[in-house]
């Protein structure tokens, strides 16, 4: 018991930090209906740009990082699992076997742009290929998994998560307008935002704006996308062990392709599909999952430091915004040719 309290002790200073930002995010968003009569930016949005604002100007102190760190990653994830429960089983069969066939299509396309552009700017090999897998599938956990793989260094693999980390933010904030300047309903919204967002929590703060169903389909697709990374990271290892044949040096393989938190998410889906989950457990089980998102959001938003962008260098920069920019076009084309409604 002692020592459940003072784990607890120590992520207290965190999340509360964390509960403040969001509670500032939601008073805001009411703020906005108020004046405006709808919500410009949504709650899960605000949690990330004033927990990036505060980050740019004050560093939290020691004390603040474990319950940080808690918030973006443990309650995250179970977040995520919490969906699973309000996940429709019809929009998973509608998709049929074409959706994760075209998922895996867009993916291997971005790697090829990503990495591509990437040595055209001059970047070398290990540095442009965790690029293109950051963009191509999900962001620095990517990027972690296949770092170890291609023997990447510490430096190579910090400036390849700055530019993530920061231009993670920035896709979330600009794909909403994007989505209403292109006309696109919850459904083709919600797959565009799968496909081109980096990591799964930041797909719930992008579709957020466009509703529960876009939130729905943005969710399943990433987690379509994400489990691409055991192939990739299979693949990649079988190439560095080709390339490294001569010396007799073997990388290590990823122990851990699929995260936990997606085969939570898939089991309470398949549990909601076999109708396990109770009518009345989703709408409670939904709402719990939007809370710990909003603290997530807000543990995101204190995690980035905006400058790191700067400090990655332009021809990382250009390497992920060439990526990004094929990726966002592919994922547009995947959605005309699936006839998402």
């Amino acid at each position: 018991m002692a020592a459940i309290l003072r784990a607890a002790g120590e992520l207290l200073p965190g999340l509360a930090l964390c509960a403040a930002i969001a509670a500032v995010a939601w008073a805001v968003q009411a703020l906005e209906r108020s004046l405006f009569g709808f919500a410009w930016l949504d709650s899960l949005v605000l949690a990330i740009l004033i927990g990036a604002a505060i980050r740019t100007n004050w560093e939290p102190a020691p004390a603040f990082r474990p319950g940080i760190r808690h918030a973006s990653g443990t309650l995250l994830e179970v977040a995520v699992v919490l969906l699973g429960a309000s996940l429709d089983p019809r929009a998973v069969a509608a998709g049929g076997l074409q959706l994760p066939v075209f998922i895996a299509g867009v993916v291997v396309l971005c790697l090829a742009a990503g990495y591509g552009a990437g040595r055209l700017l001059g970047l070398p090999h290990r540095t442009a290929m965790l690029i293109a897998c950051g963009n191509a599938i999900c962001g620095n956990s990517a990027i972690a998994a296949v770092a170890p793989v291609l023997g990447a260094s510490a430096k190579e693999v910090a400036s390849t998560v700055a530019f993530t980390a920061a231009l993670g933010v920035l896709v979330v904030l600009v794909l909403p307008p994007l989505g209403t300047a292109l006309a696109l309903s919850a459904s083709q919204y919600g797959t565009f935002a799968g496909l081109t967002v980096y990591a799964v929590p930041q797909v719930l703060a992008a579709t957020a704006p466009f509703g529960s169903q876009a939130m729905q389909a943005g969710t399943l697709v990433k987690l379509l996308r994400v489990l691409t990374l055991g192939p990739v990271v299979l693949g990649l290892s079988a190439m560095q062990r080709r390339r490294k044949a001569a010396d007799g040096h073997r990388p290590p393989v990823a122990r851990r392709f699929v995260p936990w938190f997606i085969l939570g998410f898939l089991a309470l889906a398949a549990a909601n599909a076999a109708g396990l989950v109770p009518q009345a457990a989703r709408a409670p089980l939904h709402g719990l999952a939007g809370l710990l998102t909003s603290l997530a959001m807000a543990g995101l938003g204190v995690s980035v430091e905006l400058r790191g962008l700067l400090r990655a260098g332009p021809r990382i920069v250009g390497a992920a915004a060439a990526g990004l920019v094929v990726l966002a076009c592919a994922s547009l084309v995947a959605i005309a040719l699936l006839g998402v409604g």
